[in-house]
């Protein structure tokens, strides 16, 4: 699978922005996606997962309430809405593919397909 991220850029504090990740090659349906962020001087983090099938999600507890992962099942594209966001939203955003579901979701070495990263710059 291959994974294509877009949307990043710089936005203000409160401001929202809407980041894309699409995925060519799927073979499955029994597949999910997450999205991850690496800040400058520090590790990649969990940011939220999908399931594609059924669409559930899940989220870290930093951006609960004001980031929404959803799907277009046509277009093969993620997506992840940031509302609200705040100076620590500043990272660069991946986003991440599996076949099959693992309980750690939340791990990057669990994610056998990353896109490229786009960049988020929130300013205060």
């Amino acid at each position: 699978v291959q994974l294509q991220a877009s949307g990043g850029g710089l936005v203000q504090t409160g401001g929202s922005l809407r980041l894309s990740c699409t995925a060519s090659g799927r073979s499955s349906n029994n597949f999910a996606m997450a999205w991850f962020r690496q800040a400058p001087g520090k590790g990649r983090e969990f940011v939220g997962v999908l399931k594609w099938t059924g669409s559930t999600t899940y989220y870290a507890d930093s951006v609960k309430g004001r980031f929404t992962i959803s799907k277009d099942s046509a277009k093969n594209t993620m997506y992840l809405q940031m509302n609200s966001l705040k100076a620590e939203d500043t990272a660069v955003y991946y986003c991440a593919s599996r076949y099959g579901w693992v309980i750690r979701y939340y791990a990057e070495n669990e994610w056998t397909s990353w896109g490229q990263g786009t960049q988020v710059t929130v300013s205060s």
